[in-house]
């Protein structure tokens, strides 16, 4: 699966990822809260870094709708988008994210989880796009609540994070025909 060359979304621009996001990518890595909270298992190594980009590098038969998030103004690497599960059969996907620390704060996660999830409903036959989180992550329940996702309910022990320990984690999910969330606060 591929997404468009560009998404252009306010500041930001949804672009596919390129070999020469290396450094900003092995860079963000070093970030204690992405790490933390990170689905794939980092550890900071430049290694590491080079198999997470690869594999969104070559998405062609895999489930999976990568985006490097950029500054629109400078390009800069602010971030990651990804539609991900993605299951045509039932019309569901879900989304996952992160952010550079210096892009935290200001909207941009939600501003990029509605853009991705906006192509979604309009490229692919979803209707329901899900968003999990750590219940100890709360800026991501924040993130989900500002991009339009309803929270539907608490996972228990559902998922082995970083620490290993199998955390608990809030469930939110948007519908294709849900309200478009207002985006022009930073809130």
């Amino acid at each position: 699966m591929r997404a468009p060359d560009e998404l252009p979304a306010g500041p930001l621009l949804l672009r596919p990822w390129r070999a020469g996001d290396l450094d900003a990518v092995w860079s963000a890595m070093q970030d204690p809260a992405l790490r933390a909270w990170s689905a794939t298992p980092l550890d900071g190594s430049r290694e590491t870094a080079e198999e997470w980009l690869a594999r969104r590098l070559d998405v062609d038969d895999r489930p999976f709708v990568p985006w490097a998030v950029a500054d629109a103004a400078d390009g800069g690497l602010l971030g990651s988008v990804a539609l991900h599960s993605v299951d045509l059969e039932q019309g569901d996907a879900e989304v996952g994210y992160w952010t550079v620390p210096a892009a935290r704060g200001r909207g941009l996660a939600a501003r990029a989880v509605d853009a991705a999830v906006r192509w979604g409903f309009a490229a692919l036959p979803v209707d329901r796009v899900e968003l999990v989180h750590a219940v100890d992550n709360p800026a991501s329940g924040r993130v989900a609540a500002k991009a339009g996702f309803t929270l539907e309910g608490r996972l228990r022990r559902s998922f082995r994070y970083a620490d290993g320990v199998k955390h608990d984690e809030l469930l939110w999910a948007r519908l294709a025909d849900d309200d478009a969330p207002d985006l022009s606060t930073r809130s």
